[in-house]
């Protein structure tokens, strides 16, 4: 199973639309996939149709209790091959309750490796911040992709995220790899997207993945109708887009594995 953790500290850079929408592409392309939401906003959770706080377990449990098995609080979604580990406020008290413990980075880590290859892909949506939460699901984590707003105060930040991913693996899960960096809200129109692209690409390279998210309104209408894109307009532009960036993951699993 790969395990993939979408992250960035930044708000409103695209991390739940990520997150949700990815999940949808992957499952529509006939993979298993197991969607956790760790933020305790429960945005991810409402992007897939459900209120947070009808639960009465979430990831908070799993994480919380080890007598409490994650596919014990995991629900299958409308959407065929895709699978929900909600969250709601309670998590925001996690961090708390947590930080005694003996090897706090890693209690998300533990409860996932029991789910024994259920599923192909687990992606882990994160809250915007460094918090242990987060440094959690990098510990968990195979693999990790950050979203970045095209926009000049993104790059600031992602170089603060991309030393915290190495102390990350230096420190803790030294197989943990940086899938790629995901711009968003890209406008083809303006010459301030155009010039952020440019720079992160000089910048990084082939690190910066090439699906690009372009800024949509189907795609920003689509969480109200909790729903991910590919069932809210199938053929919009951002439905193709997340297809597409499915499309270079697996095509990369296909090539790791040849």
């Amino acid at each position: 199973m790969r395990t993939i953790a979408v992250a960035n500290q930044k708000g409103g850079c695209g991390k739940t639309t990520t997150s949700v929408n990815l999940s949808a592409a992957l499952a529509q392309s006939g993979k298993r996939v197991l969607l956790i939401d760790l933020d305790p906003q429960g945005h991810a959770t409402l992007g897939v149709g459900f209120e947070p706080e009808e639960f009465e377990k979430t990831i908070y449990n799993a994480i919380i209790d080890p007598l409490t098995p994650l596919e014990s609080v995991v629900v299958a979604t409308k959407f065929d091959g895709l699978s929900l580990a909600p969250s709601n406020v309670l998590l925001s008290g996690a961090e708390t309750e947590i930080t005694p413990r003996y090897a706090r980075e890693r209690l998300l880590r533990q409860t996932i490796e029991k789910l024994n290859g259920r599923y192909d892909f687990c992606i882990i949506d994160c809250s915007p911040s460094l918090s242990l939460l987060t440094l959690n699901a990098l510990v968990a984590s195979s693999e990790v992709i950050i979203p970045v707003q095209t926009h000049y105060y993104a790059l600031e930040g992602l170089k603060q995220l991309l030393e915290t991913i190495g102390v990350v693996r230096d420190r803790f899960n030294y197989s943990l790899r940086i899938l790629g960096i995901l711009l968003t809200f890209f406008e083809s129109r303006t010459l301030l997207s155009q010039e952020v692209r440019r720079e992160t690409e000089e910048h990084f390279g082939k690190l910066v993945l090439k699906t690009v998210i372009h800024r949509s309104i189907r795609l920003a209408e689509a969480p109200s109708a909790g729903e991910p894109i590919l069932a809210y307009d199938s053929k919009s532009i951002g439905a193709r887009e997340y297809m597409a960036l499915a499309q270079e993951i697996t095509a990369e699993e296909a090539v790791n594995e040849a």
